[in-house]
């Protein structure tokens, strides 16, 4: 589990394979800190650490990314250099900032707006459609694995307003319009769907 709390931002050092990819991942983590096996977010998706050494700053990691997961994220079209963001694995005892995020994406938006708001950026997101009903005002969702807070809902878009310290901090801050994003609704949201679909008998 995590929380939509990114702890860093990553770099895609290099990438493997085809159908199945491994990419190896720098960060700025102490690698003696991260356990093979560990769960790391990536974008929002939960991926395995199978590897890791010692660089100058940080660290490396690789993982390894199943065909699945490469049609239904961004990670498919990730690229040597790619920015993204991390987050490790929630711990028990520690801060809930955010809110509780399983790392599997639901789907891929598309950035259709962005203006700025002061020293505030606002994005407008487009959602698959079958994630429309999961997305409310004031509700919570992760994008690229950060934990947000929708602040208003079409029928086709919702819209965020990214603070100062989350554009510095995340990879928000660059997305230009026709971007592509990972999404993952609130798992209450889906939850309350699904209970709604039912009725007594």
């Amino acid at each position: 589990m995590f929380t939509g709390i990114v702890t860093a931002k990553g770099r895609v050092r290099s990438i493997s394979g085809d159908s199945q990819r491994r990419f190896e991942i720098e960060a700025p983590y102490d690698p003696d800190g991260i356990a093979m096996g560990a769960s790391i977010a990536h974008a929002g998706a939960c991926l395995t650490v199978v590897g890791k050494g010692r660089t100058g700053e940080g660290c490396w990691f690789a993982v390894d990314v199943s065909p699945e997961t490469l049609s239904l994220t961004t990670l498919g079209s990730w690229r040597e250099g790619d920015a993204i963001n991390l987050e490790r694995a929630l711990a028990l005892g520690e801060e809930l900032g955010g809110h509780l995020v399983t790392g599997h994406v639901d789907g891929i938006g598309e950035l259709v707006g962005r203006r700025d708001d002061g020293d505030w950026i606002v994005l407008t997101v487009k959602p698959p459609a079958t994630l429309n009903k999961f997305i409310a005002r004031k509700g919570s969702i992760t994008v690229d694995g950060v934990s947000l807070t929708v602040n208003g809902v079409t029928d086709e878009t919702f819209d965020l307003m990214i603070i100062p310290h989350t554009a510095d901090v995340t990879t928000l801050g660059a997305l230009q319009i026709g971007a592509h994003v990972n999404l993952e609704v609130d798992l209450m949201a889906r939850y309350a769907a699904r209970l709604s679909e039912f009725s007594p008998t």
